[in-house]
């Protein structure tokens, strides 16, 4: 296993720096959450090009959980990179200054998920860098990602790989604190949100159906996989440029 994780690793350090070095821009900004996958992705940025090319932010709401903040920050530090913390819920509160505003966790998590790839563009700009994407293939696929929201990015080194394979990679980083390898993986959208619980299955179930799908032609062959094939199904738009007549 470490030595297949060396060889996946090296191949995203490659697709960093040769993005990094075609663009012409300073380095790579990335959003930290405190969850495995921009623990990852932030943990590959400064393999690829250097520490001080990388700027992590953190944009906390008024729900996110203390202890995610702190595992952001721990990550940021022990990667000796520079990041922000800041918080977007002044952001959030001109949202619901508009009239008709419907206090939804749905719509306001997108709002939130917008917000914060809003403030790493900005960021972005301002410095001269590249945004760094942290989506995995899994949510990808199953469409559990917010439009223009975190699926949008310069880079996205971990969309190739399913939750459980960023989870095994993860176990080889030593940068990585084990609280985080460990934690339910949530997006922070609500109080009490959790990704699994949100979806309705695990991600062990998810990628066994998503490998079963993709290796027979993507027709299912259990209940299981036709519950994941519809996800797939109806998130197509995520995945697809916008019709035109271009």
């Amino acid at each position: 296993m470490r030595e297949e994780a060396g060889c996946a690793l090296g191949r995203i350090e490659d697709l960093l720096r040769q993005v990094y070095w075609k663009s012409g821009r300073s380095g790579f900004v990335i959003g930290v959450s405190g969850g495995i996958d921009s623990a990852v992705s932030a943990t590959m940025c400064c393999r690829a090009v250097g520490p001080g090319r990388v700027l992590g932010l953190i944009l906390p709401t008024r729900v996110t959980d203390p202890s995610d903040v702190a595992d952001a920050e721990e990550v940021c530090r022990g990667l000796s990179m520079e990041y922000r913390t800041i918080c977007i819920e002044p952001v959030l509160s001109a949202y619901r200054a508009m009239p008709g505003f419907q206090d939804d966790r749905v719509l306001v998590g997108n709002l939130v998920a917008r917000s914060r790839m809003a403030a790493l563009y900005y960021h972005a700009n301002r410095e001269g860098m590249l945004v760094c994407g942290t989506s995995n293939r899994t949510e990808f696929m199953i469409g559990y990602c917010t439009k223009w929201g975190d699926n949008a990015a310069d880079v996205q080194p971990i969309l190739h790989l399913y939750k459980t394979e960023v989870y095994e990679l993860a176990e080889t980083m030593e940068t990585i604190p084990d609280r985080v390898l460990r934690k339910a993986p949530t997006a922070g959208l609500w109080n009490g949100q959790s990704d699994e619980g949100e979806i309705g299955l695990s991600y062990a179930e998810i990628d066994s159906a998503l490998r079963s799908l993709e290796k027979n032609g993507w027709t299912s062959q259990n209940p299981l996989e036709e519950r994941v094939l519809a996800m797939v199904r109806a998130s197509e738009h995520k995945r697809f440029p916008a019709p035109s007549l271009l």
